[in-house]
């Protein structure tokens, strides 16, 4: 089969690699029908995470599934199904409790799961997942979904449940005001998450026509494109004088982080969902003489996946706006090159 694989900063590659096959009786494996490339995904092909050695990469997609070991229940040849970014148990005492991001047997896509076995990444024609059961989420009554479904179905996979997390963290809801730091499908995903939880005056920071369009789509009924002092004066100034109730910080770096600090008012809440790129630590007596409660971290998708997708089916919210651009999996390397250099918010990569 073909798969992305990353041999260091800016060097994307497209190769062969061996089709998958079941390993465990508690695999299955999925034949890719999308995946996508992620803003995280840019850190290694910046050089600000370290590829070591050549790398499988890719932790977004759906597709259907080819085979299961003799020990899947849940699941059946020709099932479309949606990949949480991690491999989950579903019954350790995180899991139970609906953080599947911190699993005692977490697994990631192009990693090894915790036999030791290789898994594949995301970007590829196939993949085998461990732990099926409880990691994959089927899609009922769906065989082949339409482009827009299928666009917001694998925005399930990370980006919606990721912008959804930000939100809750923030406490976004009926009679709060939210302000999103960060313009990418994160961002994007967490003004629509704002918006379905009830919030009704959403301030998105863009400075990009394209994505303000979105953002607008989504709920946001109010765009700052200042940063700094004066993008904090101009939340200000559009909430009467106060700062917002609720900041969802959708970045991962030490200037959004500061900015969406000082975008929360004192009570406020703050929803951190941005990778942490080194620099982002957080000023806790800051956090002690204002009263700002800060939560989130790494969205446990799967978990949050059964909800989101109820919407999606129904045509509540359609996340898959976010995806600007398709490409064929061949194409990868440009791919990522679009999406470093802000050509794209998002782009889908067809196996």
């Amino acid at each position: 089969m073909r798969a992305t694989i990353i041999h260091g900063p800016g060097d994307i590659r497209v190769e062969d690699r061996d089709y998958p096959t079941i390993q465990l009786p508690t695999d299955a494996v999925v034949k890719v029908t999308a995946s996508c490339v992620c803003g995280s995904d840019l850190w290694p092909y910046r050089g600000v995470k370290p590829t070591h050695r050549p790398s499988a990469i890719g932790h977004e997609f759906i597709g259907t599934v080819e085979s299961v070991g003799e020990a899947i229940t849940s699941l059946a040849i020709g099932d479309l199904v949606i990949a949480p970014f991690v491999v989950s148990c579903g019954a350790c005492p995180q899991c139970l409790n609906g953080v599947t991001v911190a699993c005692d047997r977490l697994a990631g896509w192009g990693g090894t799961d915790d036999s030791g076995l290789s898994v594949d990444g995301g970007q590829g024609q196939a993949v085998r997942v461990p732990l099926a059961d409880s990691t994959l989420v089927k899609v009922p009554g769906i065989s082949e979904p339409d482009d827009a479904l299928r666009k917001s179905l694998l925005t399930l996979s990370d980006v919606m449940a990721t912008g959804h997390h930000a939100a809750l963290a923030a406490k976004a809801g009926p009679g709060r005001t939210v302000v999103v730091v960060g313009d990418g499908a994160v961002g994007l995903c967490g003004v629509l998450a704002a918006k379905r939880l009830g919030a009704e005056r959403i301030i998105a920071m863009s400075r990009h026509a394209d994505r303000q369009v979105i953002a607008r789509e989504f709920g946001a009924t109010d765009i700052v494109e200042e940063r700094g002092d004066d993008g904090v004066a101009r939340v200000r100034e559009l909430l009467g004088g106060v700062l917002a109730d609720s900041v969802l910080e959708c970045v991962g770096t030490k200037e959004s982080m500061d900015q969406a600090l000082r975008s929360t008012r004192p009570g406020g809440a703050l929803g951190f969902v941005g990778v942490p790129t080194g620099g982002s630590e957080v000023p806790l007596r800051y956090l002690f003489d204002t009263n700002i409660s800060i939560g989130g971290g790494m969205a446990p998708a799967r978990t949050y996946i059964p909800e989101l997708l109820a919407d999606v089916l129904d045509g509540t919210i359609n996340p898959g706006r976010v995806f600007d651009v398709v490409m064929p999996l061949e194409e990868a390397p440009e791919a990522y090159r679009a999406m470093d250099e802000r050509r794209a918010i998002k782009v889908l990569l067809t196996p």
